[in-house]
C-alpha cells in the first residue's frame, strides 16, 4: 500500500476522531513503514469541530471572553486558518456550560454571536459555525442580538428573545446585522435535516436532552412556530421547512434568516475543503468509520458521504465502526468495499468504553489491506 487516506468520524462517548485516525495511522505504518498516510479527522458540528478543522487547516485557537447560555461570562474559542473562523456553537452554547441548570426556555446562544463578532473584527472573510452540542432553543436569536439585530415586542421595546420568550417578538431589524456580515461566506455545518418545529422539529427531537418535559417540549414548539411566522415576514424567506432548520434549537434558521448563510453537510464542508477527489489520485484506500453504522448512516453521516464521493473513482472504501445494525446491506450499494467491527459481542457501554482503543486496533490488524504484503 503506497497512499491511504484516513477519514473517521468520532465514535460517540469513546474516542475523538483524532484519537480515531491516530491509531489507524499507527497501526497502518506498523505494517507499511513507506505509505503515505492522509489524516482527516471529521467532527459532526458539535464539541471537538474546531479541534479537527484546525488539525486540518492548520491555524490557531483564540481564546475570547464571551457569555455563557445564562449571560454569565466565560473563556470561549473559536480557531482560525488564515481568513476561515471555525466557531463550534457549543463552545459558548453547549449543554456542559449549563451542567445541572438545564432549561431551553431560558438559555441563550448570545455567546456565539460574540464569537463571530470577534472572528469578523480579526478579517475573517468565511465563517464555518458548527451546529450541534447545544443547550439552547432560541433559533438563534440571541446569536443575532450579540450582532446587532434588534427584536421589539408589542410595546416597540427592544430586547433579546429566549426560547420561552420568541412569541414576544412582533418585529425585526437586522440592518446592522447585514452590514457586520456583508461580503462573508457564512456555512453553518450540520449532520440532520429536521425542520425548525413540529414533531420532527427543534423542541420535540431535541429539546428533551436539554432538560424539557412533555409540557415545555410544546410550549418551546408553539413558541419557535410563532417566531418563524416573524422570521419569514421580515426576511421574505420561508425557513422554517428546510432542510436543517430545526439544528441546534433552530439555529440552522437563525444562521439562514440572520446571516444570510447556508447549511451544509459537515462531511461535505470537510470533502471540499481538503479538494478530496485530488487526494484520491494515486490512493490505495480510504478508512472511515463511525460509531455506529444504522440507518442515520444514509443522511448525511460520514461513512456513507465519504463513499458517495469516492464511489466514481473506484477506490476501496473500507469502514471501521463501533457496531453495525443488520439490514445494512445497503451501505455496500452507496460505495463501501468493506465493513470491520470493533464493539460487537461487547455487552454494555462501560465494557465498550473501557476496551474501545484495543478493539480499533484488533479490528485494524485483521483488515487484509492493512496486514498482508
Amino acid at each position: 500500500m503506497k497512499k491511504c487516506i484516513l477519514i473517521p468520524d468520532s465514535f460517540k462517548g469513546t474516542m475523538t476522531s483524532i484519537q480515531v485516525s491516530t491509531i489507524m495511522k499507527q497501526v497502518i505504518l506498523d505494517h507499511w513503514p513507506d505509505c503515505e498516510v492522509i489524516s482527516i479527522p471529521v467532527a459532526d458540528g458539535g464539541e471537538g469541530t474546531v479541534d479537527c478543522f484546525l488539525q486540518i487547516l492548520g491555524g490557531e485557537k483564540i481564546s475570547v471572553k464571551t457569555k455563557n447560555p445564562y449571560m454569565e461570562e466565560i473563556d470561549s474559542f473559536y480557531g482560525l486558518a488564515g481568513d476561515v473562523a471555525i466557531i463550534e456553537m457549543a463552545a459558548s452554547a453547549g449543554l456542559p456550560l449549563v451542567m445541572d441548570r438545564l432549561n431551553p426556555l431560558e438559555t441563550t446562544t448570545y455567546g456565539v454571536g460574540e464569537l463571530i463578532t470577534d472572528a469578523i473584527a480579526r478579517g475573517s472573510k468565511k465563517l464555518i459555525i458548527g451546529l450541534g452540542g447545544s443547550c439552547t432553543n432560541d433559533a438563534g436569536a440571541g446569536m443575532a442580538a450579540a450582532l446587532g439585530t434588534k427584536f421589539y415586542n408589542a410595546k416597540r421595546e427592544s430586547f433579546i428573545p429566549v426560547g420561552g420568550t420568541l412569541s414576544k417578538v412582533r418585529s425585526i431589524d437586522k440592518k446592522e446585522t447585514e452590514l457586520l456580515t456583508k461580503g462573508l461566506e457564512i456555512i453553518g455545518i450540520c449532520d440532520i435535516d429536521n425542520p425548525m418545529y413540529g414533531e420532527q422539529g427543534a423542541a420535540y427531537v431535541f429539546s428533551p436532552q436539554k432538560g424539557a418535559d412533555q409540557p415545555m417540549v410544546e410550549l418551546l414548539d408553539r413558541e419557535l412556530r410563532i417566531f418563524a411566522a416573524v422570521m419569514e415576514k421580515e426576511s421574505g424567506v420561508e425557513v422554517s421547512n428546510m432542510k436543517g432548520a430545526g439544528a441546534a434549537g433552530g439555529m440552522g434558521a437563525g444562521v439562514i434568516t440572520f446571516l444570510n448563510g447556508y447549511l451544509k453537510q459537515g462531511i461535505n464542508t470537510v470533502l471540499d475543503l481538503v479538494e478530496f477527489e485530488k487526494l484520491l489520485e494515486g490512493c490505495d484506500a480510504v478508512f472511515t468509520g463511525e460509531g455506529r453504522l444504522d440507518t442515520q448512516s444514509f443522511f448525511g453521516k460520514v461513512v456513507a458521504g465519504i463513499a458517495r464521493r469516492a464511489k466514481p473513482y473506484n477506490i476501496p472504501v473500507i469502514a471501521v465502526v463501533g457496531i453495525m445494525d443488520e439490514n445494512m446491506s445497503e451501505i455496500f450499494d452507496e460505495g463501501v468495499t468493506e465493513v470491520y467491527e470493533t464493539a460487537r459481542g461487547r455487552n454494555n457501554f462501560a465494557e465498550i468504553k473501557a476496551n474501545c482503543i484495543e478493539d480499533l486496533r484488533l479490528a485494524l490488524e485483521g483488515i487484509p489491506m492493512i496486514c498482508k504484503k
